[in-house]
């Protein structure tokens, strides 16, 4: 029998209805209110929407500095182009995983003009020795993320980090992230490592969960406490899960919009970057 101990929900968050880009419609589950208890993650979008006005104008070109930026599609087409000359086709299934590093001006533009369009965006943070770095750019298709199904059915996606040996798309040495996405039959029930040590969250998109006892409805973040070494997962029904967790970096959070730094000066020195035409990878 097993004695690891279960992290516990701390709190349930809905999220909060917003648009960014040129009028993207899209759920930030992720706020900035929650980013020194869910260091070092700075952002979860969350988008769904079958109507193409709700994601037609996409995201054209904005900057960005100082963190990392995964995308993950679960349907639709979306194009990227930056400035460091990298450009790939984001589509069902696959994930971008983009380090801005000292910085980019980028752009994400739908390739669709009807249908479904949905996925999420994550913010990674850099530790303020690498924040300068040149950026990094790498698009994953489906069939290059890692997975595995359990005997029970559950099948797990190992976007980052590493999952009963299975090790996922990318790793991050400092920052150590899980990123899984989970799918649950109704009544199936798992439970992974993650260390106490790890800030983490779930996030089901699909169907509705217990964890450790606690129901967590559809389109809700659960926030684990840091009481434990494992997270339980229950399917209610049939269920899809993220379930995020990172090693926090304990250092200070200075942002504005899409710039990511660790002091106030730093921030005017992106902006001024910017401003003059030096943030282009």
């Amino acid at each position: 029998m097993s004695t690891t101990s279960i992290r516990h929900v701390e709190s349930l968050v809905a999220g909060r209805a917003t648009s960014d880009g040129a009028g993207v419609r899209l759920t930030r589950v992720l706020t900035g209110g929650l980013q020194r208890r869910l260091d070092p993650f700075l952002m979860l979008d969350a988008f769904s929407s079958e109507n193409p006005d709700d994601y037609i104008g996409g995201f054209p070109d904005h900057p960005h500095r100082g963190f990392e930026a995964i995308t993950y599609m679960i349907a639709g087409r979306m194009r990227h182009r930056d400035s460091a000359g990298h450009e790939g086709l984001l589509q069902n299934g696959g994930m971008q995983w983009m380090t801005v590093g000292r910085g980019v001006i980028h752009s994400e533009l739908p390739e669709q003009e009807n249908g479904l369009m949905e996925g999420f965006q994550l913010w990674l943070n850099l530790p303020a020795k690498d924040k300068m770095q040149a950026p990094w750019y790498r698009d994953f298709p489906a069939e290059a993320i890692p997975e595995y199904t359990t005997p029970d059915g559950i099948r797990v996606r190992v976007l980052a980090g590493t999952s009963v040996g299975v090790a996922g798309a990318v790793k991050r040495s400092v920052t150590e992230p899980l990123y899984l996405d989970i799918h649950l039959p109704a009544g199936a029930r798992c439970s992974h490592p993650v260390p106490s040590t790890h800030n983490a969250f779930l996030y089901a998109y699909r169907g509705e969960l217990e964890v450790a006892g606690e129901r967590v409805a559809e389109r809700r973040m659960a926030i684990l406490a840091n009481d434990g070494e494992a997270v339980e997962i229950q399917a209610i029904q049939a269920s899809r899960v993220l379930l995020i967790a990172g090693r926090p970096l304990g250092e200070p959070i200075a942002q504005h919009g899409p710039f990511v730094m660790n002091t106030e000066e730093e921030l005017q020195q992106a902006v001024a970057d910017y401003q003059m035409g030096r943030l282009a990878g």
